[in-house]
């Protein structure tokens, strides 16, 4: 494990970035903020995996327009009222 403060770090940035993604344990320090271990973003870190992102074009198809909500909305909308009247 390697401890550098966040001044060392900022100096030599890409340097122990590069240290980190190969598999060296990097602990930042700080006077006022403390200590951080600083870890590469693996898949498995991620929120979403890539198989819930669809394509941009699949996305597009299942998009629905403003206007189309519209649409579906005031036939309920009109239900309402008409069960509130009675």
């Amino acid at each position: 494990m390697l401890v550098v403060s966040t001044r060392e770090f900022r100096a030599r940035q890409s340097k122990y970035l590069e240290m980190v993604n190969d598999g060296t344990e990097l602990v930042l320090k700080s006077r006022e903020q403390g200590s951080f271990v600083l870890t590469p973003i693996l898949q498995s870190n991620t929120i979403l995996e890539k198989g819930y992102i669809l394509p941009p074009d699949e996305d597009l198809a299942r998009s629905v327009t403003g206007e189309q909500i519209v649409e579906r909305l005031i036939p309920r909308i009109e239900n309402i009222f008409q069960y509130l009247r009675t």
